[in-house]
C-alpha cells in the first residue's frame, strides 16, 4: 500500500510539473508571437507614412525633372504596388524595390541645382530619408523577433506543443537574392554636374 501511494504521488507530481512547463511554454511562445505582430504593425505604419509622402515628393520634382520621367514613374508604380494585406515576403520585396527607387530618385535630384535648393523638396527628402531609417530599424527588430520565435518553437519543450498548437515558423522581412545586386553608378555623369 505505501508503494501505491508513493507511485500515485510521483505520477501526480509529474503531471503537475508537465502541466506547469506546458503552461509556461505556451505563454512564452504566445508572447513572442505577439511581439512579432507588434513589430510588423510598426513596420506597416512606417511603410504607410512613406506611402503617403512619396506622391508629395514626386509632385514637387515632376515639373523640373522633365527628362527623368522613368524614375518618377517607377517610384509611383512601386508606391501603388504596396498592399498591407500582402504576405510578408511580398511586402518585403515591394518595400526593398521602393527603397531602391527612392535612392535612385534622390540621386537624380542631386543633378538639378534648382531642386537641391528648393525648401519643400529638401524637407520631403529629409522626411523620406528619416522614414527609410525607421523602416530599416523596425525591420531589424521584426527579424529579431521572428528569429526568437522560430528558435523557441524548435526547442524543448515548445517543440512538443508546436504541432498541437499550430505554431509554424514565421517569414523574415528579407531581400530576394536578385535584389542583392548593387546598382551601377556612373561617376562620370555625376562628376559633370
Amino acid at each position: 500500500m505505501p508503494f501505491a501511494a508513493a507511485g500515485a504521488f510521483v505520477a501526480a507530481l509529474v503531471l503537475v510539473l508537465a502541466s506547469f512547463f506546458a503552461f509556461v511554454t505556451y505563454n512564452a511562445v504566445i508572447a513572442l508571437g505577439q511581439r512579432i505582430n507588434k513589430a510588423w504593425a510598426n513596420i506597416d505604419v512606417a511603410l504607410k507614412q512613406r506611402f503617403d509622402e512619396l506622391p508629395n515628393l514626386v509632385t514637387a520634382v515632376r515639373g523640373v525633372m522633365g527628362f527623368e520621367q522613368e524614375v518618377l514613374t517607377r517610384v509611383t508604380e512601386l508606391r501603388n504596388a504596396y498592399s498591407s494585406a500582402a504576405p510578408v515576403p511580398d511586402q518585403a520585396t515591394t518595400s526593398e524595390a521602393t527603397s531602391r527607387a527612392v535612392r535612385q530618385l534622390f540621386a537624380t535630384v542631386e543633378k538639378y541645382p534648382e531642386l537641391k535648393s528648393a525648401a519643400n523638396v529638401l524637407s520631403l527628402q529629409a522626411e523620406i530619408e528619416r522614414l527609410e531609417g525607421v523602416i530599416a530599424d523596425r525591420r531589424e527588430l521584426y527579424n529579431d523577433s521572428v528569429a526568437r520565435y522560430n528558435i523557441r518553437i524548435r526547442q524543448l519543450p515548445a517543440v512538443l506543443l508546436a504541432g498541437l498548437c499550430g505554431w509554424r515558423s514565421r517569414d523574415f522581412f528579407a531581400v530576394d537574392d536578385d535584389q542583392r545586386t548593387v546598382a551601377p553608378v556612373d561617376l562620370a555623369d555625376s562628376a559633370s554636374t
